[in-house]
C-alpha cells in the first residue's frame, strides 16, 4: 500500500519519533524512502540586509548540517533494507513537502505533528497541518 515513502524531517524530537514508523512500515510493504529537509527560506530572507550577517553562509551551514543529519538516517534505512534518496531543498516547508511528494510520486507523506517550534497550545504544527489540508497524496501524522 504504502511502497514509496515521503518523510519529511526537521530533525525535532517529534520528526525522531515519526522516522521510527517509517522504518515499521517495511513490514507493510514499504520499500523506497526519500529523507526530504527543507531550509525555511524565509528564515534567511529576514536576515538580509543584516550588514555583520551573511545570509548565504548561514544557509549554507544549515545545509551542510542537514545532510550530515540526513545521512546518519540513510545508512539506518539502507541496513533496513529500503533504497533511499535524500532531498534538501529551499523555500516554505508546507509548500516544498508537497511538490516533492508529487515529483517522487509518494504513496504517503510520513511527517511528525509538531517542529522545533513545538507551540503547545495548537493541535498540529503548521506545516503538518498545511501538508494535511493541501496534499494529494495521503499524509500520516506521528503524534507526541
Amino acid at each position: 500500500m504504502f511502497e514509496k515513502i515521503l518523510y519529511a524531517t526537521d530533525f525535532s524530537d517529534m520528526a525522531t519519533k515519526a522516522f521510527q514508523y517509517v522504518k515499521g512500515l517495511w513490514g507493510s510493504g514499504a520499500r523506497d524512502v526519500t529523507i526530504l529537509h527543507v531550509v525555511d527560506q524565509r528564515g534567511t530572507d529576514s536576515l538580509t540586509g543584516l550588514a555583520a550577517i551573511d545570509p548565504l553562509a548561514i544557509e549554507k551551514g544549515w545545509e551542510e548540517l542537514a545532510v550530515k543529519e540526513i545521512s546518519g538516517l540513510e545508512d539506518e534505512l539502507r541496513n533496513e533494507g529500503f533504497t533511499v534518496k535524500m532531498r534538501i531543498e529551499k523555500g516554505i516547508p508546507f509548500k516544498e513537502i508537497i511538490r516533492v511528494a508529487e515529483e517522487e510520486n509518494a504513496s504517503v507523506i510520513m511527517i511528525g505533528s509538531h517542529g522545533k517550534s513545538n507551540i503547545a497550545e495548537m493541535l498540529l504544527g503548521s506545516v503538518a497541518e498545511k501538508v494535511v489540508r493541501k496534499a494529494k497524496r495521503p499524509v500520516l501524522i506521528v503524534k507526541r
